[in-house]
């Protein structure tokens, strides 16, 4: 029998292994569980990664190679989970809907939303939504259980292009069957689990066995599917109704029913036909009539609301955002003035530590609360203050004599991470204070049962802008990601509701155009790097993305947010 050496990363040793050897088998030899990081027990092995690439426990080892096992405390352990359960949910609803299709549409802070559709659009062009009762929801839930309990296999099939076509437009799959249409492949793996047929980009774990936590529960005009915590396989992510946010998902879901691009496959049919201008012009004139939207709110509230807060999470374009929002404002006659935020942190000695000693530099308290609200409050009496300067390189708060004070049609205009933390201004009269929140939102999907992830999104527009401007490489910005997000998680997403008006700053031709710069960035980086695991998902995903041509990126406009990342911004 012949051999092969491997080195696991789990157990720091390196093991000879007949060739031809199952993921799946070694991992029962060497490494059946891992540890959850947060809750310290062992949990379940779902994938590998052979040479810093995302393999399934099906994938057969034929030569040397560095393996780690890793289960659902690994984000690419998580995703494996998820997209599995997926197709679970798929099986069971095409079982007791067979007449209907799945759709999974975005993220919600508790799990995927999803609706069961008719099959047939009605004369708008639209595909009506089946409402499913709560006990038509719970009888999904029971078949799902079933799925689950009867340990079946997925199984992945070597395909030709026009027969996956053909697949799955008779499964009622059109957008499915365009996406892979678009893209002139030869052929595409296509999984199966008893009978249904689906498209990931990412594996599966090795059967519906693994899958026992999960569960979903009715939501605005479907359902939620929910997943285990992170860091916590035992129990699902609690439920958060967060019904702002919700809204404003389904807000660009209309807008892409405006354009005429129900997913990836139409975006790309757009583009390949020499549409992506009239797109691109249609989409920014829709982000212009949102932003007029939010100003007249704010114009309506002028008598009272005289602070204007923005927050949003990493690369959501807040900067732009606000400019932008400031312009329109003074449309109506408003008068905007901009107090950083920054200005007010303590001094470097007064600012609280982390876990680990160092500076908490995101932590609310990082801010001297007092004397914000002392000059927010002076300033809605008609007071002049003086702002202070943060002096960066030597860590304390500078006086420059940059004294403020508010006219009648003055408003003030501050972004930062804390803006929609009403303990930020705590002593300030909440009806003096209008809050926006603004994010890259998008409900665009790659197909029916495939989801965007609007942190992806935000990834990508963060890896052109902080090489173009900051001089910070891919690399180190994906290692960088995983804080980002913990401080998001920390700071940001638990205030959304707060917010008094949304901006969901993503753009439907965003992904095209993000390809263009962010690809060449990415194959930059290489194999035996740390982030190459996450740069071959993100390469993964935007190979089924249709890239912009110089030429049409000429055409966004100087306004746009999408300049802030990209250059060439004039505001």
């Amino acid at each position: 029998m012949e051999e092969t050496r491997i080195f696991c990363e789990n157990d720091g040793n390196f093991h000879k292994v007949e060739t031809g050897v199952r993921l799946g088998q070694l991992s029962e030899r060497l490494c059946s569980t891992v540890m959850d990081e947060k809750s310290g027990t062992e949990i379940p092995v779902l994938a590998a990664l052979v040479d810093h690439q995302l393999k399934e426990l099906e994938f057969r080892v034929m030569m040397p190679h560095k393996i780690e096992f890793i289960g659902y405390s690994h984000p690419d352990g998580r995703r494996t989970y998820v997209r599995s359960l997926c197709f679970v949910l798929q099986h069971a609803a095409r079982d007791m809907y067979p007449d209907k299709t799945l759709h999974i549409e975005y993220s919600l802070p508790s799990g995927l939303y999803c609706e069961l559709r008719e099959q047939t659009a009605n004369e708008d062009g639209i595909l009506p939504v089946h409402f499913l009762t709560d006990e038509e929801i719970e009888r999904i839930k029971e078949r799902m259980q079933e799925i689950i309990a009867a340990d079946l296999k997925f199984h992945k099939v070597k395909m030709t292009a026009s027969e996956a076509e053909k697949l799955f437009s008779e499964n009622g799959q059109p957008d499915k069957a365009g996406l892979l249409e678009s893209l002139g492949k030869f052929n595409f793996s296509v999984y199966f689990l008893g009978g249904e047929a689906d498209t990931f980009y990412g594996p599966l774990v090795p059967s519906t066995g693994y899958l026992k936590i999960f569960d979903i529960v009715g939501f605005s005009n479907g359902f939620c599917l929910q997943f285990p915590e992170e860091g916590r396989i035992s129990k699902v992510t609690p439920l958060k109704r967060q019904s702002k946010l919700a809204a404003t998902l389904q807000e660009y879901a209309r807008w892409c029913e405006i354009t005429g691009v129900k997913g990836v496959g139409t975006l790309n049919k757009v583009i390949s036909e020499g549409n992506a201008v009239s797109l691109i012009n249609i989409a920014e004139a829709l982000h212009e009539r949102k932003y007029a939207d939010i100003a007249d709110m704010i114009y309506e509230r002028r008598d009272r609301a005289r602070i204007i807060l923005i927050a949003g999470p990493s690369s959501s374009g807040k900067t732009s955002s606000s400019k932008r929002l400031a312009i329109q404002c003074k449309v109506l006659g408003l008068n905007p003035k901009v107090i950083e935020l920054d200005n007010y942190f303590v001094n470097r000695e007064l600012t609280p530590k982390d876990e680990n000693g160092e500076y908490d530099f995101e932590s609310l308290h990082a801010m001297d609360l007092d004397l914000l609200n002392s000059q927010l409050n002076d300033l809605i009496a008609g007071k002049t203050v003086e702002i202070p300067y943060f002096n960066f390189k030597t860590g304390r708060r500078e006086s420059r004599g940059d004294m403020m004070h508010l006219d009648d049609n003055d408003i003030l205009i501050m972004e930062g991470i804390h803006a929609l933390n009403p303990e930020m201004t705590s002593s300030v009269d909440n009806s003096r204070i209008f809050r926006v929140y603004a994010s890259a939102l998008t409900s665009l999907s790659l197909d029916e049962n495939n989801n965007i992830s609007t942190s992806d999104n935000r990834l990508l527009r963060r890896i052109v802008r902080d090489n173009r401007v900051r001089g910070v490489t891919p690399e180190e910005t994906i290692m960088r990601w995983h804080s980002v997000r913990r401080g998001e998680n920390r700071n940001i997403f638990p205030f959304q509701e707060n917010a008094d008006a949304a901006f969901n700053s993503a753009l439907i031709f965003e992904l095209p155009l993000l390809k263009y710069y962010a690809e060449p960035l990415l194959r930059r980086i290489a194999p035996n790097s740390p982030a190459f695991t996450e740069t071959t998902r993100l390469l993964k995903f935007l190979e089924y993305i249709v890239a912009l041509s110089p030429a049409e990126i000429e055409a966004v406009p100087p306004t746009s947010i999408m300049r802030e990342f990209i250059g060439g911004q004039m505001l």
